[in-house]
């Protein structure tokens, strides 16, 4: 069968079996007896925090250990089938506290697998001959539509609110790792130096580039604006699903019915400002485009302030559309960053480091202070929660990270250097 289209599969099931659960994982707590305890919030937080806390040091061990010791394709289907092992699990559990650990572990196995899908359709590439910079990008979309994929079915089969999610998305990372033992082989690569240090091994050598002013201040906003990243993926869902408690919509208010699908269009629009980015960064520059991302996000968060199923329905649909931009200007640009400031023999490092402080740090920070504002100051005696004031709090930090950014940041634009930069990327 052909490689390309075995790895498109394997794109498609690996960002399916994530999206089954991601977005709704927070109307399924909060529409359950399990949310509706003291401090829901802040416990709701820390679940979706597991994310980050696994990103910080799952994705460097299981690099090493297919470095040095087994396959990588079976390594990556072991991984899948204990994550789906894992959200079977889920379905027994009634407590906030017990989901807290049984989410972590599933993220444990998870998350290194998202990188684990890079090296290996990477290595199957190359070892076939392939233009990897022209044949793999075509490959990853199919990641997204598989994300898509699995919210339209996790909203059309009714499961936003119950465990169906888990169950939909356990089925298929078993059936995904059995799947990955039937590529072909990818043997540990010994690329790593005996010599090596544990520090040079997990990739912390690039922690030396906080010596930098410039790249500090880099990595730092990068950290509080990876805060902002996660939260519409935690609360978008049940944003919407809200509004069916309000009477001048009630449960069968299409926004209510369809939350999920229309939380789709996020996904849809971030494939499609992929392709604007050359234009964009040779056009602007990267500090431009980043500040462009940052003041995307204010829009995104306060759409949905003033967005409702009547006659704001076209601010709730527009947030969606402005995700994609506040989504890849920022994470693309800022890696073409770390790409042309730091040096070759620490730059997978300082990419490693750069995803460390938006999808480890920074979100984990986010879910775990929103857990705890959104319980202090936007839940109502009734237990529900005021989501234009909630929205309104998170554009009003983006607008401030966002001024401070333009302040702060300095960064001179080189038209002809970026476009080569956007080329080789």
């Amino acid at each position: 069968m052909n490689l390309k289209f075995r790895l498109t599969v394997l794109s498609f099931l690996q960002f399916f079996v994530w999206g089954a659960w991601l977005i709704t994982i927070a109307t399924y707590y909060f529409s359950n007896d399990i949310g509706h305890i003291e401090n829901a919030g802040a416990k709701f937080g820390a679940i979706f925090s597991t994310l980050a806390i696994s990103s910080l040091f799952m994705p460097a061990i299981t690099g090493i250990i297919a470095d040095k010791w087994i396959n990588v394709e079976k390594l990556y289907g072991i991984l899948h089938i204990l994550y789906g092992l894992s959200l079977f699990y889920i379905t027994q559990v009634h407590d906030a506290d017990t989901l807290y650990y049984v989410v972590f572990l599933a993220m444990i196995f998870y998350m290194p697998t998202i990188s684990l899908s890079n090296s290996l359709s990477y290595t199957l590439l190359h070892r076939e001959g392939y233009d990897v910079v022209k044949v793999f990008p075509p490959i990853r979309v199919w990641g997204t539509v598989g994300f898509i994929v699995a919210m339209w079915i996790t909203n059309l089969t009714g499961s936003k609110a119950n465990t169906n999610q888990f169950l939909i998305a356990g089925v298929i990372a078993v059936l995904l790792g059995i799947y990955s033992f039937t590529l072909p082989k990818c043997p540990p690569q010994k690329s790593i130096s005996k010599d090596a240090t544990l520090v040079e091994q997990l990739g912390l050598n690039a922690f030396k580039l906080f010596k930098d002013y410039r790249t500090a201040l880099f990595f730092i906003f990068s950290m509080f604006l990876g805060a902002a990243l996660q939260l519409t993926n935690m609360y978008g869902d049940t944003f919407l699903d809200d509004f069916k408690n309000n009477p001048l919509y009630g449960p069968d208010s299409f926004v209510v019915k369809y939350s999920t699908i229309i939380m789709s269009i996020s996904q849809i629009s971030e494939t499609l400002f992929i392709l604007t980015i050359p234009f964009f960064l040779k056009k602007f520059g990267i500090k431009n485009v980043m500040l462009i991302s940052m003041l995307a996000w204010v829009l995104r968060f306060g759409l949905f302030a003033y967005g409702d199923p009547a006659g704001g329905l076209w601010m709730i649909f527009l947030s969606c559309v402005v995700y994609g931009m506040a989504f890849d200007f920022f994470n693309i640009s800022g890696s073409l960053f770390v790409e042309t400031t730091t040096s070759p023999s620490i730059r997978s490092s300082a990419q490693g480091l750069f995803m460390m402080m938006t999808n480890g740090v920074g979100a984990f920070l986010g879910s775990r202070v929103s857990g705890y504002v959104i319980d202090d100051y936007f839940t109502l005696v009734n237990g529900q929660k005021d989501w234009h004031g909630i929205w309104l709090s998170f554009a009003g930090y983006a607008l401030v990270v966002a001024i401070l950014f333009a302040i702060m940041f300095k960064y001179k634009h080189n038209p002809d250097e970026m476009a080569k930069a956007v080329v080789s990327h």
